[in-house]
């Protein structure tokens, strides 16, 4: 009988023990003074977290953190490291109005996180507040002062008693990666800072294990800015490098670069980027670029967004007919269509008096309807200013003596043509053949030799 009861003792002894098991979710308390507004936003890795504060500034939330690491955490403009994983219970405060120095925490996961908040202070006060003496140093003080600010925060980290393993293994590599950042970036930087444009650094400035770095590490991608920043910039450099000025007609074998990286994570934030630049509808590869991208794609919503801009671009490639516009005011008075100019190529540019870049194509833009006066071509300057700056548009017209025909767009942004060409970005350049189908929905700019190799191909 005693073997029995004995028996189930330990049958609930060890149900205890699995009950106690270490909770799967962080619980994070806040306390924000004068907050600028009503969010807090937690992201990093597949974490991403919109938090609502109380009225007073405090919030309570739990998150299920798949990978402990070192995640961000934004508040209106300003942002901040903090290290997650399950099972803390971490409670922080701050104070918008000195927003570094005011933060503290509390809790499990307090001695991590104060550690990375008195580095960003630290860092702040060595390097962001001293920019111009810091980067103007030369190559050998420079690495020395890098050398002694990794030693720095190396002799903090070791100060501290019963760190997180993960965390103490993760920043230790944070440290290197850190200071590579600053060693390749102080080619540049000293450039600026030093009014020396002809700087270069020397040859054995950069070490060879940072020369030699392969970008394969999915965990340093979400713990280290430095290393995110690094590897990135890698990729996007040999993809553009690759792209060279044709990136409005990028092909897939031109984007083979992303067939060999080997973090998921930089292969998403790599093609959420170009695909912004390459996926366009006047990109005769976009449905190719657009497939190749889906298989590589491991995030849902950047595979959605893909897709969305995939099918609001495809009825606008080469050969469909153009979106219409309708009686859009003329500033030689009347009105005009798109339709009024059948029988013509109509290169539309879409623009407003606000625009820094449409206005910097003004001279180029003059130079190509110079070049093409009395052939078969109409050049239309389309203005999506708001209606209450109807007056800077007639003003900016006669002032900068803008040639062609000048209409104003009937409602700015939400005009059904601006919504049909899924314009989102301006200047944005359109071609439009005499029979009124399209031949570019996303022409070359005035200034880019291509659009003259365009209209010369096209016998205009």
């Amino acid at each position: 009988m005693k073997y029995f009861v004995s028996l189930a003792l330990l049958v609930l002894f060890m149900s205890c023990k699995e009950e106690a098991k270490t909770p799967e979710y962080a619980v994070l308390n806040g306390q924000i003074s004068n907050p600028v507004n009503d969010k807090v936003t937690i992201s990093g890795g597949d974490l991403k977290e919109e938090i609502t504060l109380n009225t007073d500034g405090s919030f309570t939330d739990t998150l299920s953190i798949n990978s402990p690491g070192i995640y961000t955490l934004v508040h209106g403009r300003e942002m901040t490291n903090i290290y997650l994983k399950n099972g803390q219970d971490l409670k922080f405060s701050l104070d918008t109005q000195n927003f570094d120095a005011s933060l503290k925490y509390e809790g499990t996961g307090s001695k991590e996180n104060n550690y990375l908040a008195e580095k960003m202070v630290l860092t702040d006060s060595i390097i962001y507040k001293n920019s111009q003496e810091f980067y103007s140093m030369d190559e050998n003080a420079y690495a020395a002062k890098l050398n002694d600010i990794e030693n720095l925060h190396k002799g903090r980290l070791n100060a501290i008693e019963d760190l997180d393993e993960h965390f103490l293994q993760t920043e230790s590599k944070n440290l290197v990666f850190d200071k590579y950042s600053y060693l390749q970036n102080y080619e540049r930087n000293h450039r600026y800072f030093s009014k020396n444009n002809d700087f270069k650094v020397s040859d054995n400035f950069i070490p060879a294990e940072l020369k030699n770095m392969e970008f394969n590490d999915a965990d340093s991608y979400q713990n280290s800015q430095a290393y995110k920043q690094m590897a990135y910039s890698s990729v996007m450099n040999e993809i553009f490098e690759t792209l060279g000025d044709n990136y409005q007609t990028a092909s897939v074998e031109q984007l083979r670069t992303l067939d060999s990286v080997q973090i998921p994570a930089l292969r998403n934030d790599a093609i959420g980027y170009i695909g912004a630049v390459v996926m366009s509808p006047g990109n005769p590869n976009m449905k190719e670029v657009h497939d190749y991208f889906q298989s590589l794609v491991t995030n849902e919503e950047l595979k959605t967004k893909l897709e969305n801009n995939y099918n609001k671009f495809k009825g606008l490639t080469k050969g469909n007919p153009s979106p219409q516009f309708v009686d859009y005011e003329n500033h030689k008075g009347g009105t005009m269509s798109l339709a009024d100019l059948k029988g013509k190529y109509v290169y539309i540019d879409v623009w407003a008096t606000w625009c820094g870049p449409c206005k910097k194509e003004i001279p180029s833009l003059k130079e190509v309807e110079k070049k093409y006066h009395g052939k078969n071509i109409e050049f239309v300057s389309t203005s999506i200013d708001k209606a209450s700056d109807h007056g800077k548009w007639v003003e900016m017209v006669k002032s900068e003596n803008l040639g062609g025909t000048q209409l104003f767009a009937d409602n700015d942004w939400n005009s059904k043509f601006v919504k049909e060409y899924a314009i989102e970005g301006i200047p944005r350049f359109i071609l439009v053949d005499p029979q009124g189908n399209i031949v570019s929905a996303d022409a070359p700019r005035p200034s880019n030799p291509k659009l003259v190799e365009m209209f010369d191909g096209l016998g205009i």
